[in-house]
């Protein structure tokens, strides 16, 4: 369970810090903040109609500025932003929107807009908050405003400071990649710096600069700058690794410890560091073997122990996934942290890794061999040992040995069924912690079979070509986990609207579904059902005297993906999962099977695809399967896989070929 690191490796050198940090803030005035400023007026700018090295963009960057301070009272970092619009699909980037995460803001919005004969339309507009919905349920706030007539050939620029969370040095960074190739970008860092007896100590990596590019380097002032040119616009594709792990960056690690060169050193003073700060939080034996006492019985099965003590730390009420919206709420988000599990226990309610430590705790009181662990979550980056940034191992799971094998747990996470980790944490790298500095090791990764998604429909095709009946989708392991996730804070009506809308979506023809049953949207362990009537009108069409009848039902997603020819990034799947779909179509009385489709089976390995289709005693039966048993696959690979989703496409627009009861009398 991703956490905050303070809940958990929080150490004394490091409060006695921040505490002396906050009293030196309040002591001295806020640091004044230099502004970029508008950039003179640039005729060469306003006569460019074209970029040789970005031909056809809509849109450039002709220069953007990051200063970036991590001083003072909070952080805060200075951008700014000057687009020349070369097309009239340019002319959108009139409507600006600027990200930021809970804890920061966005302060200080001046824009403007120069017309191609240089005039000028300054901004005297409203400044917007929204908030933007990604996949997965995952949201962020964003600054939006329009700028004034933009039109082709002219230039808008834009400024704003970014606040920061206090001493948000754990997130200090540049990136230097935009949604636009940018021809001049310029980064400065002034980093903090402290008078204490244990200063913080910077050390900054990098990742994909562009060609020619000098690295970062501290000048005599003791700042840190960098100038880039012709950064090539970021491309975003479809199911490609996080965008952190592919656009051009600068990472500043602070740290209290002197530099270390070697990564086998550096890991080992970090894990032993963790493990004692862990050991801290969970070391209650005695009031822990009384609570296990309460929830599992001596003749229980291991993996019955196991179980029934995840049953009920899961049942502990989770604040991590809640909606803080009361005073009361407010005033508990301020309170002091558990000191251990045993305050945790009483207090009956904590954070997600809090609660994953809980269950650690429980388990070793229970007699299992069992450790905390460390892993990076992947869902925003990809961990490497020797980059020795121990922020990246940011989520917290339990490794518990049975029988002489590993398995792994993560009560923490909402919705987590037993035995399955959260996606982002399976098949990575953790720090397994011990009091001798800790042992790597990888998390399992599923079996594509433990996430399914299974629709089973029973329809009735008309003699007008229309299909109705029931379809029953059923979605376990991830696949329910992540549903459940995203809608845990809607109401029944939003609830039946996502189900409906999703599987609307999978049709490839406009459908008519309305939801019949209430799923179970509270369960960890039990599937997630949903059951609803389908109607397709014109599902069937005419061919003469026979009707065609496409055997894939439920197959609009797999049209449209790996459709390029080229592609830019790896192919980066999520998680293993698997569908299933089972289709049982009733004729028209007195209607017969004149041909089907052959049986296929396309075994990519990674990536298995199935249609069978049989002639029943009136009916046709559709089962057809589609497995995905894979993380990451290089961009050279992809012409073989978009091959392999050519066949899968060609494989669903297969067609029955069916008699009309009138046709089959005349013969």
């Amino acid at each position: 369970m991703t956490t905050p690191r303070s809940f958990s490796i929080s150490s004394a050198v490091t409060s006695l810090l921040l505490t002396a940090l906050l009293i030196l803030a309040l002591l001295s005035p806020t640091l004044a903040r230099a502004g970029v400023g508008f950039q003179p007026v640039v005729p060469e700018e306003l006569k460019m109609t074209s970029e040789p090295q970005a031909a056809g963009a809509p849109a450039i960057i002709l220069f953007r500025q990051v200063d970036r301070d991590d001083n003072g009272r909070t952080s805060h970092e200075d951008n700014y932003y000057r687009v020349k619009i070369l097309t009239e699909e340019g002319r959108k980037q009139a409507d600006v929107e600027i990200p930021f995460y809970k804890g920061n803001n966005v302060v200080g919005v001046h824009a403007r807009t120069i017309r191609p004969d240089g005039s000028i339309a300054e901004f005297d507009g409203k400044v917007y908050e929204k908030t933007i919905a990604k996949a997965r349920g995952l949201k962020y706030s964003a600054k939006t405003f329009t700028l004034p007539d933009v039109q082709v050939d002219s230039v808008i620029e834009y400024y704003y400071t970014l606040d920061l969370q206090e001493y948000s040095l754990y997130a200090s960074n540049w990136i230097l990649t935009d949604e636009l190739f940018t021809k001049v970008a310029r980064f400065s860092l002034k980093p903090y710096r402290s008078t204490f007896e244990n200063p913080f100590r910077l050390r900054w990596t990098w990742q994909g600069l562009p060609p020619g590019t000098a690295q970062p380097a501290e000048g005599p002032d003791h700042i840190i700058r960098l100038e880039a040119h012709n950064v090539p616009a970021f491309q975003t594709e479809d199911f490609m690794p996080p965008e952190n792990e592919l656009k051009s960056r600068v990472d500043f690690i602070y740290s209290e410890d002197d530099p270390e060169s070697d990564p086998a050193k550096f890991w080992q003073k970090v894990g032993k560091k963790w493990n004692g700060s862990l050991e801290s939080f969970i070391g209650k034996r005695k009031a822990m073997e009384e609570v296990v006492g309460q929830i599992v019985s001596p003749n229980d099965p291991p993996e019955v122990k196991l179980r029934k003590i995840y049953d009920r730390v899961q049942a502990i009420r989770n604040i991590s996934y809640e909606l803080r919206k009361t005073e009361q709420e407010e005033k508990r988000e301020k309170e002091k942290p558990p000191a251990n599990v045993e305050e945790l226990w009483k207090r009956g309610y904590g954070y997600g890794g809090q609660l994953t430590w809980l269950y650690l705790a429980l388990v070793k009181a229970a007699g299992f061999e069992a450790y905390g662990c460390w892993v990076s979550d992947r869902s925003n980056y990809f961990f490497n040992q020797r980059m020795m940034q121990s922020k990246k191992l940011d989520a917290n799971v339990v490794l518990v040995k049975v029988n002489g094998k590993d398995m792994y747990f993560d009560p923490g996470a909402a919705f987590t069924p037993f035995g399955l980790l959260t996606w982002s944490e399976t098949g990575v790298d953790g720090l397994r912690m011990d009091k001798d500095g800790g042992t790597w090791i990888k998390t399992t990764l599923p079996a594509s079979s433990e996430s399914q998604i299974h629709r089973e429909a029973k329809l009735k095709l008309s003699d007008t070509g229309d299909l109705e009946g029931t379809l029953k989708v059923t979605y376990t392991g991830l696949e329910a986990m992540y549903r459940r996730l995203e809608q845990r804070n809607s109401d029944d009506v939003t609830r039946k609207k996502f189900l409906e809308d999703q599987l609307k979506e999978q049709v490839p023809a406009a459908a008519e579904l309305e939801l019949t049953n209430k799923p179970d949207w509270a369960s960890t362990e039990t599937p997630l059902i949903a059951e609803l009537n389908l109607k397709v009108s014109g599902w069937a069409s005419s061919a003469g005297k026979r009707v065609m009848l496409p055997v894939g039902f439920f197959t609009a997603g797999e049209k449209r993906v790996f459709e390029h020819g080229n592609r830019v990034h790896p192919i980066y799947f999520e998680y293993p999962h698997q569908k299933v779909d089972d289709v049982t179509v009733e004729l028209p009385q007195g209607w017969q099977v004149s041909s089907t489709p052959p049986a296929q089976t396309q075994d990519g390995h990674i990536i298995v695809y199935t249609l069978k289709v049989e002639n029943g005693n009136g009916t046709v039966h559709v089962v057809r399967t589609l497995n995905f048993d894979i993380l990451l696959l290089d961009q050279k690979y992809y012409p073989a896989l978009r091959n392999f989703f050519q066949v899968v496409r060609i494989g669903d627009e297969e067609q029955m070929l069916l008699q009309p009861a009138s046709a089959s009398a005349r013969n």
